[in-house]
């Protein structure tokens, strides 16, 4: 079983930067798929970035060309570097991986969620 486990978030002002870290730790694991969404305060959540094992890494629109998703396979960290940001990306931010195919669409693992907050 995989465990993931968030960190970075808080508050930043609109144009700043930060970077949340997604670590996945388990027994004889490997991640084939690992992903991001976020949840606006009253709104439903989206899905933003996603990789998979043998693929490109997508974006949505939303964020494409200000946030960057890596894996660091040595240590099975996830990173989503997010530059440039605005009041409308303050929301709460979820990973998600698949230890087991890959494939973004049926996760076996998610994070705690981190809360990111853009305001002035």
């Amino acid at each position: 079983q995989v465990h993931l486990v968030q960190s970075g978030g808080g508050l930043v002002q609109p144009g700043g930067s930060l970077r949340l870290s997604c670590a996945a730790s388990g027994s004889r694991f490997s991640i084939y798929a690992m992903g991001w969404t976020r949840q606006p305060p009253g709104k439903q959540r989206e899905l933003i970035a996603t990789m998979t094992d043998t693929g490109p890494t997508n974006y949505a629109d939303s964020v494409q060309g200000r946030f960057t998703f890596s894996l660091d396979k040595t240590t099975m960290t996830g990173y989503l570097q997010m530059n440039n940001l605005k009041p409308e990306d303050t929301a709460v931010y979820y990973c998600f991986a698949n230890s087991v195919l890959p494939s973004v669409a049926t996760p076996n693992a998610w994070g705690e969620g981190t809360l990111v907050t853009v305001s002035s």
